[in-house]
């Protein structure tokens, strides 16, 4: 980094030289002393000369021979030829030129150096009496650390009161900021956007989270080869043609300034700088969204990526027990086996444990302190629970040998083809219910995988060390064009081998197990929100924010960059070749050619620039994320009627009539009031604010035909309900309602999912 630095004073020392020499030479040449202004322009021009040919020496030194020979040639030729003052405006030029490089450069990386600045110096530790500044390095696992509103969180720690409302957008991208409760972690880098709180920390200051980020951030800066001078491939020929060109120029008409005129126009400039500010601009850009690219070779690497291999579990899937269904038997109710089993859980440090505590305390239920609880390790625990004796765990420790009831098989069932786990509850020795708990698809992996393939991804393929039928499930579902199931680290790394032979190829994950695979792909990309793992150490890109479609976002960026790059290369030497051809036929003089040289650099850089923003789009309205998430929510709220109607489509299996008429009228209830009403507020609230956001008017059209079939099937349940009497009811009616009933909530659950995706669309514009 050091020298880095001093190269860049070099660079300005160099730039401010020629320039003071061209305007005081400038200055003489109009005083009449036309000796004294070229003199003052030689001395201008030399020291870039110098510094140049020690430049070309030790790329030379190192197997390289750069475009900027070029330059060279073209400046030591205007001092040969006494034409001075085009070798001054050369010198300005390519000076300039780096110079203009650097403070691209310097605005292009102002984003990573932002991560950097916000590092804490102190932290506030409380002994409960008083509270006392300490350096950030003297912080233990275990104090009890004050962070005050507008203060950034100096470490990793667990909050210890109500609760803290953080921005953590320095971390994920993620402008909106969260309440954590008591007992979360607060991770550091995060800003306390609410009241003064207290966390107790977890890690020692170099083991944090920011810490963790800092040095990817640093990597990224230093990483080696950081940005590729894509001239430097075309050096070789570049060099002699513009050299023949020059003296074809010389020799047909006999002026060896027609020939300087050629060597000053053809500095290529535009190869030299566009490739190294775009991909700076377009690394930069990337960090905003919380994707950290570590240098311009991973960012090239990654535009022409052919094959993603993806990882399942923590990457395609959130990568833990979530809560799927609860299957009951004839008689029961859901929510009782929930908190009765949660209760007892609380008595286990087991993750399912934790899982299915977490599942009873989102639907806010009230749990009842766990007694005399037993642990039979690996297959579940048992206890009492509010005077009754509770079992909860595996169908064996529940129920021993016995043949399981029909509703008991039919858990087991779906159990199986969920590939969930099943812990089943008993209560003073009666089976009344089964939890299922599986590893979930992100919300936004369907939209993540579609957005892959139109960056131009050719082959999507998931890589895992699940079982085949579960990855099978998966990779159907996403329309994967492979699956590669039970496969340990190293068969990880021999797909990613067999895929890389073939073309570019990428591969993601999350875990410790992953790092090999990571490293071996031509890019490895991390999920690692934690920002100190070993897979985002092995890895080239790492996802600072926990969401697989800012993937997508990395290849969409890295394509985009190195478009812009190859466009500006292209173009900027399309016009230095005009200007060239234009100096060989005597219409640009050395003067004018170095001048229209520069315009074209400048030209150059700023289309580079572009690549540190999204693609031009015409100006539409958006909904703003918290419109977005707050449309989340109230799908989220919609969660436990469609679990009853589920739960009521079940229980119709063996209802008796007087049971079944209670049922229906129950589903039609909870269709009508909380369904159809959700359903109609859609229509007539948030579509036209979404019509205005979206370019594409079919897909709402489409999603307004759902509303019409959910509302078509409700009148039809209503049908059925309305006057129903148990005398009335038979077989048949009973199996219309169910099929209704299955069918309303099958069709508003995939209908909210892509709302999700809409919503996302909207939201970003």
């Amino acid at each position: 980094m050091a020298g880095l630095i001093s190269d860049r004073i070099m660079r300005r020392l160099l730039s401010g030289a020629a320039l003071g020499a061209l305007i005081f030479g400038t200055f003489a040449w109009l005083a009449g002393h036309d000796s004294i202004a070229s003199g003052i322009w030689a001395a201008g021009t030399i020291p870039v000369v110098v510094a140049l040919a020690v430049s070309i020496v030790r790329d030379l030194l190192a197997g390289r021979l750069g475009v900027d020979a070029v330059a060279f040639v073209s400046m030591t030729a205007a001092l040969l030829l006494g034409e001075n003052l085009a070798g001054a405006v050369v010198a300005v030029m390519y000076a300039g030129g780096n110079l203009l490089e650097d403070f691209a450069v310097a605005r292009a990386e102002r984003d990573l150096r932002l991560l950097v600045d916000r590092v804490p110096r102190v932290a506030h530790r409380s002994d409960g009496t008083s509270v006392a500044d300490i350096p950030l390095e003297d912080v233990a696992v275990g104090n009890v650390i004050l962070v005050r509103a507008g203060e950034v969180i100096p470490v990793d720690g667990a909050i210890v009161q109500a609760q803290a409302v953080l921005d953590e957008s320095a971390l994920t991208g993620e402008p909106i900021p969260v309440t954590r409760t008591k007992g979360e972690i607060a991770r550091s880098g995060a800003l306390n956007a609410g009241d003064t709180f207290a966390l107790r920390a977890t890690t020692r200051a170099g083991e944090s989270t920011y810490a963790g980020i800092v040095r990817l951030v640093t990597a990224a800066q230093t990483a080696k080869a950081p940005f590729i001078r894509l001239a430097d491939r075309y050096a070789l020929l570049l060099l002699p043609v513009t050299l023949l060109l020059a003296g074809a120029a010389w020799i047909f008409s006999g002026d060896p300034i027609r020939g300087l005129a050629v060597l000053v126009a053809s500095t290529p400039c535009p190869l030299i700088l566009a490739a190294p500010v775009a991909f700076i601009a377009g690394v930069s850009r990337a960090a905003r969204l919380g994707i950290l690219i570590k240098g311009g070779g991973p960012l090239e690497a990654l535009a022409r990526a052919h094959t993603v291999l993806l990882d399942k579990t923590g990457t395609l899937t959130v990568g833990g027990a979530r809560l799927v269904a609860i299957e009951t038997a004839p008689g029961e109710n859901a929510e009782n086996v929930l908190r009765l089993a949660a209760s007892l859980e609380q008595a286990s440090h087991h993750v399912v444990a934790a899982a299915v505590v977490a599942a009873a305390r989102s639907r806010g239920l009230a749990l009842e302190p766990p007694e005399h609880a037993r642990e039979f390790m690996g297959s579940g625990l048992e206890g009492s629970v509010g005077g009754k004796q509770i079992k909860v765990g595996s169908y064996q420790l529940v129920c021993g040998p016995a043949h399981p009831p029909a509703w008991a098989a039919r858990a087991l069932r779906r159990a199986s083809w969920r590939s969930a786990l099943s812990i089943f509850v008993s209560i003073d020795g009666r089976l009344i219910g089964a939890i299922l708990l599986a590893d979930e698809l992100r919300r936004e992996t369907p939209r993540a995988v579609q957005t892959l393939r139109s960056a131009g991804v050719s082959r999507i393929v998931m890589v895992t060390g699940d079982r085949a039928d579960a990855a099978e499930t998966i990779g159907a579902a996403l329309d994967l064009d492979a699956v590669l199931a039970e496969r340990v680290p190293s068969d990880k790394v021999e797909a990613v081998a067999v895929e890389k032979k073939l073309h570019p190829t990428v591969m993601v994950g999350d875990g410790i197990n992953d790092a090999p695979a990571l490293a071996a792909a031509d890019v490895g990309i991390a999920m690692g929100a934690a920002g100190a793992s070993a897979s985002s150490e092995a890895a080239d890109v790492v996802i600072l924010v926990d969401r697989l479609d800012r993937v997508a976002d990395a290849v969409v960026i890295a394509r985009r960059t190195r478009s812009i790059a190859l466009q500006s290369i292209a173009v900027g030497m399309a016009l230095s070749g005009v200007a060239m051809i234009a100096a060989a036929f005597g219409w640009l003089k050395p003067v004018a050619g170095a001048l229209t040289q520069e315009a074209i650099d400048v030209a150059v850089i700023l289309n580079a620039l572009r690549a540190l923003g999204p693609p031009w789009k015409m100006k539409r309205a958006v909904i703003t994320p918290d419109v977005a998430l707050a449309l989340h929510q109230e799908h989220q709220d919609l969660g436990p009627a469609l679990d009853r109607l589920r739960e009521i489509a079940d229980a119709l299996d063996d209802a008796t009539s007087e049971k079944a008429v209670a049922l229906i009228v129950e589903a039609d209830s909870i269709v009508s009031h909380d369904i159809v009403a959700h359903e109609r507020q859609d229509e007539s609230g948030v579509y036209p604010r979404l019509a205005e956001a979206l370019q594409d008017k079919h897909g709402l059209a489409a999603m307004s035909r759902a509303h019409r079939e959910i509302l078509h099937l409700s009148r039809l349940l209503g049908r059925i309900g309305k006057g129903l009497k148990a005398e009335e009811t038979d077989r048949y009616l009973i199996r219309d309602a169910q099929r209704v009933i299955e069918s309303i909530e099958s069709l508003v659950r995939l209908h909210n999912a892509q709302e999700e995706d809409i919503y996302e669309q909207a939201a970003t514009g």
